[in-house]
C-alpha cells in the first residue's frame, strides 16, 4: 500500500463526505509528494462550556491528521459565537455577550488537549481579526454572498417555508466561517454534515482572494445516548468527555443498541473489520460496549483507568460498593443534640437527592440502604445516627460515605 492509499484508508474512516474528492486526492497526493503538510481547519464556537463526545467526533479526525504529519489549525470562534450557528437549526440561537463566550472558553482548550497535541497545533481567536474590522470590511464581505444563495440553503428555506424569521445577522455566519479559512490559509476543513454550505462558502472566498480553495470533509451527527436525536446538553443526551471515568464508563454502558457500530467507528480506532465482527450472531452488546467504553476512557485518560472502570462497573452490576467511596462531611449543626438527622434530610445534605420530596419518594420504594449490611431503610420519618464512617446508598449508582461533623 502506497502512501497515498494509507493516509486515505485512515482519512476516509467515518467520514459522511469529502468535497470535491478529486481534489483532496490531488493535494494530499501533491504533500506526500512535496513533503509538504496540509493544513487542516476546525472550528469552535465557545457557546457552551462542556465538550461531550459529539465533538470530538472531527477533533479525532483532526488528531488523524496530525497523526500523519499534517498541521491542525483550530479557530476559537468568539467572534462567530456572537452571531450563533444557524446550521441544522429550526430557530435563530439564543443570543450571547462577550463575556459569556469569554467565560465559556476558558476551558474548551483544556479539553480540546485531550483528543489532539496542542504543543503541535495552532490556535487563533477569529476574533484577532473581526475585532479590527470596519463597517465597510463588514459591507465589502456581503457583497460576497446574494440573498438568493443564503435563502436556498436548507436550514433558512425550511424557517421561510414555515414563516419562522431568518435574521440578518445569521445571514454572516457563514460569510464569517468562511473567512477565517481565508485568514489562515486553510486547505481542507473539518466540520459536520450540516455545515456543508458554510464549508463551501470558504472556497468561494479563498477563490476571490487568489488562494487555492480548501477541500471539505464532513462527519455524521453523533446521536446521543437516547439512540435518536443528535448529541446536546440540551437534549440532555449528552456524554461530557470531563465526566470521571467511571461515571463516562456507565453512561457508555447504557447507550442503545441501535448507535453501537457508528460510536465504535467514529469514537476508537478498533479496526472496522474487527468492528464488523462484534455484529455477528450470538455477539453480546453488552461486551462490545465495554469494549466501546474502555478504548474510549483509554484514549481519553490511561488504559490503566479504563480497566479500573470496568471493574467498578462490574462490582456495581453485582450490587457490590465501589472500591473508593466518595466522602462527604455533614456539619455538626444540622443535628440534633444526639448527633441524629430525619433521612430525606441526610440524603440531601449528602447530596444524592435534590430535595426531601425527592428523596421520600426513594424511600417509599425501599431504595435507600444504610452502613456495611445494606439496612433498607423503609420510613421517611427515621432518624438517623449519623456516625463517622456511616455508608449512604440511594438506588444502584448513589453511594456516599459519611465522614465526622464538622463543628
Amino acid at each position: 500500500m502506497s502512501d497515498l492509499d494509507a493516509q486515505l484508508q485512515i482519512l476516509r474512516r467515518g467520514v459522511e463526505a469529502i468535497v470535491p474528492e478529486g481534489e483532496f486526492v490531488k493535494m494530499l497526493e501533491r504533500s506526500i509528494r512535496d513533503n509538504v503538510p496540509l493544513r487542516v481547519k476546525y472550528g469552535i464556537d465557545p457557546t457552551g462550556i462542556n465538550v461531550h463526545l459529539g465533538h470530538t467526533v472531527p477533533l479525532r479526525k483532526l488528531r488523524q491528521f496530525q497523526e500523519l504529519g499534517h498541521t491542525a489549525v483550530i479557530i476559537i470562534g468568539n467572534y462567530t459565537a456572537l452571531v450563533g450557528d444557524p446550521s441544522g437549526r429550526d430557530e435563530t440561537r439564543a443570543s450571547l455577550t462577550e463575556a459569556q463566550v469569554a467565560e465559556n472558553a476558558k476551558d474548551y482548550l483544556r479539553q480540546v488537549g485531550r483528543i489532539i497535541d496542542l504543543s503541535k497545533a495552532e490556535v487563533h481567536h477569529n476574533g484577532d481579526w473581526f475585532a479590527k474590522w470596519s463597517f465597510l470590511d463588514v459591507l465589502d464581505l456581503t457583497r460576497k454572498m446574494t440573498l438568493g444563495q443564503i435563502s436556498a440553503r436548507d436550514d433558512f428555506a425550511k424557517r421561510i417555508a414555515a414563516e419562522k424569521p431568518v435574521y440578518l445577522h445569521e445571514c454572516l455566519y457563514p460569510l464569517m466561517q468562511g473567512w477565517d479559512s481565508v485568514e489562515i490559509r486553510a486547505d481542507v476543513e473539518l466540520g459536520g454534515t450540516e455545515q456543508l454550505f458554510s464549508l463551501m462558502v470558504a472556497r468561494d472566498l479563498q477563490h476571490s482572494q487568489g488562494q487555492r480553495p480548501q477541500v471539505a470533509l464532513t462527519m455524521p451527527i453523533l446521536v446521543g445516548t437516547d439512540g435518536t436525536r443528535r448529541m446536546g446538553k440540551s437534549l440532555g443526551n449528552d456524554i461530557g468527555i470531563g465526566l470521571p471515568s467511571n461515571d463516562l464508563f456507565g453512561k457508555l454502558m447504557s447507550i442503545p443498541d441501535e448507535p453501537l457500530k457508528q460510536y465504535l467507528t467514529l469514537l476508537t480506532d478498533i479496526p472496522m473489520d474487527e468492528i464488523e465482527g462484534f455484529f455477528q450472531p450470538g455477539v453480546n452488546p453488552r461486551n462490545v460496549k465495554e469494549l466501546l467504553a474502555k478504548a474510549i476512557i483509554t484514549g481519553l485518560v490511561s488504559s490503566e483507568e479504563a480497566d479500573t472502570a470496568a471493574a467498578e462497573f462490574r462490582k456495581r452490576a453485582k450490587g457490590e460498593d465501589p472500591v473508593e467511596i466518595p466522602e462527604v462531611h455533614v456539619p455538626a449543626d444540622q443535628l440534633d443534640d444526639d448527633g441524629r438527622m430525619p433521612i430525606p434530610r441526610l440524603i440531601v445534605a449528602l447530596g444524592l437527592e435534590s430535595s426531601t420530596s425527592n428523596a421520600r419518594r426513594v424511600i417509599d420504594g425501599g431504595g435507600v440502604t444504610l452502613g456495611a449490611d445494606r439496612t433498607v431503610i423503609k420510613d421517611p420519618k427515621a432518624l438517623i445516627d449519623v456516625s463517622d464512617g456511616l455508608i449512604v446508598r440511594v438506588g444502584k449508582h448513589k453511594i456516599v460515605k459519611v465522614r465526622r461533623p464538622l463543628a
